[in-house]
């Protein structure tokens, strides 16, 4: 008897480490905000073990538009009875965008000048930036007062300085702050501060979709960065325009793979307004291409198992390829590697290898929703890579949408 009651104090210890662990883990892991469709029942089910109990007549609105979604808490429960957390719940009519899939130019200007490298003064052991502080990735927004969008706009002011202290304008990440220095001459006798800049980018990625509403597009998936400090390009303008895909370079193990193409042509269809960890956003006139609108996924709608990708990889007409979602993570601190994808289909596979830079964007469709979009490739494994969810870029363009109307009023 004693046996008996001993082991069976053993099996509850386990089942009770597991539970806690099952529940710990799902505090962490599962999300704090979600989005549900208006005919949604109060208890909301959601991927097994978990569900959403809310009691939806208590929701209030932040306007009285019909497009504005009910705001409300709910709780999140294990197994439907054992409570998690609190969560934040906004109900909404389902959302529809058009799928892309589609190459297009980006031509993009930055707001200051991004400093991609330093460099000794030419015959002088001195570089005034260094020791002023600056660092590869700073952002010069302005010199003496005078804004620096450009490089020209920059070198005129240290070219005529005459070696006089310049008071520089500087973005680092989120902080801005000022520092002094004293250009230098060179061994051509012109003055210099020591540093590199940039201050456009220009290259092809991929629509992800179009929203026939508010006529914004979104697009990457991943912000414009620049390629040698890795920052993100802050935006002043930009553009984009048709492109076209005539040629592919096969990733391997060890080495990403490519999409080579050209810009079609130089006429603007579409303007940036936004480039963000998110991907690049802006309004156009019309989709690039005439495929029927379908729903956005929610967050809790998407699952492992199959889906497909639509993509370009010749010309500029968009085909499916299947893939398969291999793991999800719901943690919202995570804005751009919500899924890990695998290219399945055997045609892509042989074309391509896989996944390859400039197939960025390229919208995933589930169970006729659009869950997600394709943002980077795994070097060691070029079949797979991550995916962002649909629902995170769709909040940036209804961000995008809700500023133009405050701004018009």
């Amino acid at each position: 008897m004693k046996k008996f009651f001993r082991r069976t104090s053993y099996v509850f210890l386990i089942l009770s480490m597991i539970l806690f662990y099952i529940i710990a883990y799902e505090t962490y892991s599962a999300q704090s905000s979600f989005t549900v469709n208006a005919d949604s029942e109060n208890e909301i089910a959601l991927p097994y073990p978990l569900c959403i109990s809310a009691n939806k007549s208590s929701f209030v609105s932040a306007s009285t538009a019909s497009d504005i979604p009910m705001l409300g808490n709910g709780e999140l429960k294990l197994f439907n009875s054992i409570p998690i957390k609190k969560v934040d719940i906004k109900v909404s009519g389902e959302k529809y965008v058009i799928p892309c899939g589609t190459p297009f130019g980006v031509k993009l200007y930055t707001r200051g000048v991004v400093v991609i490298s330093m460099e000794d003064i030419d015959g002088k052991k001195a570089n005034p930036a260094k020791d002023a502080g600056i660092s590869i990735g700073d952002i010069i927004l302005s010199a003496n007062g005078t804004e620096t969008d450009t490089n020209e706009e920059l070198a005129k002011i240290v070219t005529s300085s005459c070696g006089k202290s310049i008071k520089l304008k500087i973005r680092r990440e989120n902080i801005i702050f000022t520092t002094t220095l004293s250009p230098v001459l060179d061994s051509s006798s012109q003055y210099r501060i020591g540093v590199w800049v940039r201050d456009s980018s220009a290259g092809i990625g991929t629509m992800t979709f179009f929203d026939s509403e508010t006529r914004c597009f979104a697009g990457l998936g991943h912000g414009i960065c620049d390629s040698d400090s890795g920052t993100m390009m802050p935006l002043m303008s930009g553009d984009i325009v048709n492109a076209e895909i005539n040629g592919i370079t096969k990733g391997c193990t060890g080495s990403a793979g490519s999409l080579r193409g050209y810009f079609a042509d130089d006429t603007a269809i579409g303007t940036i307004l936004t480039n963000s960890e998110r991907g690049i956003f802006g309004k156009a006139e019309k989709s690039p291409v005439e495929n029927d609108n379908i729903p956005i996924a929610w967050k809790q709608e998407v699952r492992t198992g199959k889906a497909q990708i639509l993509t370009t990889i010749e010309g500029c007409t968009p085909h499916y390829y299947d893939i398969q979602i291999e793991s999800i993570n719901r943690n919202e601190g995570k804005e751009t590697k919500n899924m890990v994808v695998r290219v399945t289909d055997e045609e892509l596979l042989s074309k391509t290898g896989g996944i390859v830079q400039g197939m960025s964007g390229s919208p995933i469709i589930q169970d006729g929703k659009l869950v997600g979009a394709v943002t980077h490739v795994f070097l060691n494994d070029p079949t797979r890579g991550y995916a962002i969810f649909a629902e995170n870029m769709y909040e940036t363009i209804s961000n995008i949408s809700q500023n133009s109307i405050e701004n018009a009023a």
